[in-house]
């Protein structure tokens, strides 16, 4: 393992039953960077993530975080990570101030330590009003920014994050985007599984796309991006009817594949030269399609996905 790697897995194999949760992943985290995953549901994630965790044993393979391995040296993995779940994990019956208090002794930070880290994590995220109430009184985007702050107590150099946007409003999200650049900025490397591709999209360094427990995509958005195409032209028929003629008038300008079709007379097709529109433009009205917009744009996660 590299001095600049955070986290390697090798060969990795998990299986439930029948069930292949993960199948040989391999996957290498830089430091200080953020990786994100995305597959569908029941690709994997997950269970990637609670391997790494150290909560669930892998079948086969090699994982390491920060050299240690996970399966051998857990304890010493334990004291350098934080893991925000999929669901917000907090004691109900204690108020926020005490659950990272709580928290923070579980990392050995004594009693005085532990408090001083809490009231730092709280007002981190805008939790210091409602430090002393209890957290069965929070609402649901507040217990999860709760469970995000305890993920922060213990100063891991490297953090899981599993959908990490559940449950919040688009401000608090807006929030977690901002601290994840703020922790980036200060060397943590954070892992991220999300269903958000947007959030993918703005966050990550590299992005793996993971599907049946094997991945089945890896690189920078740009270059996830650019293996769908260079651009693309979106046209918007004028008349629905219209839309097989403009399919056809089209067929010829697309550089990988028919266009496609999308509703409300929708029509794309991927380029690679964006004066490949003007083209288009005159191809339709050869046609004589009329058409009510037309746009070149360039692939999105979505298009990847």
């Amino acid at each position: 393992m590299s001095d600049t790697t955070a986290v390697q897995v090798e060969e990795l194999r998990k299986r439930f039953g029948e069930v292949r949760a993960l199948d040989g992943i391999d996957l290498a985290v830089p430091k200080g960077t953020v990786i994100g995953l995305l597959g569908p549901n029941g690709a994997g994630k997950t269970t990637l993530v609670r391997v790494l965790a150290t909560l669930l044993d892998a079948d086969s393979g090699r994982a390491s975080v920060l050299g240690f391995d996970v399966a051998t040296q857990p304890f010493s993995v334990r004291r350098r990570i934080g893991l925000a779940g999929q669901f917000a994990a907090v004691d109900e019956l204690q108020t926020g101030h005490e659950n990272l208090v709580m928290v923070g002794r579980l990392y050995g930070l004594s009693r005085g330590d532990a408090r001083a880290r809490a009231t730092e994590v709280l007002r981190r995220f805008d939790l210091a009003d409602v430090a002393d109430q209890r957290a069965g009184t929070y609402s649901g985007g507040m217990r999860r920014r709760l469970d995000l702050a305890a993920t922060l107590v213990g100063r891991p150099s490297v953090i899981f994050l599993d959908e990490p946007s559940t449950g919040l409003d688009p401000r608090s999200r807006s929030g977690l985007w901002e601290q994840v650049d703020e922790l980036r900025s200060e060397g943590t490397t954070i892992l991220l599984t999300t269903q958000y591709l947007d959030e993918a999209d703005e966050l990550a360094d590299r992005i793996a796309v993971i599907d049946h427990g094997r991945i089945v995509a890896e690189g920078t958005t740009e270059e996830l991006k650019g293996r769908v195409g260079g651009q693309r032209i979106v046209v918007r028929v004028a008349d629905d009817s219209r839309v097989p003629a403009a399919r056809d008038a089209l067929a010829p300008l697309s550089q990988d594949g028919p266009p496609e079709l999308a509703p409300y007379g929708v029509v794309s097709l991927p380029v690679f030269d964006p004066a490949t529109a003007a083209d288009a433009l005159r191809a339709l009205d050869a046609r004589d399609v009329r058409i009510a917009g037309l746009e070149l744009r360039r692939p999105t996660l979505d298009d990847v996905f």
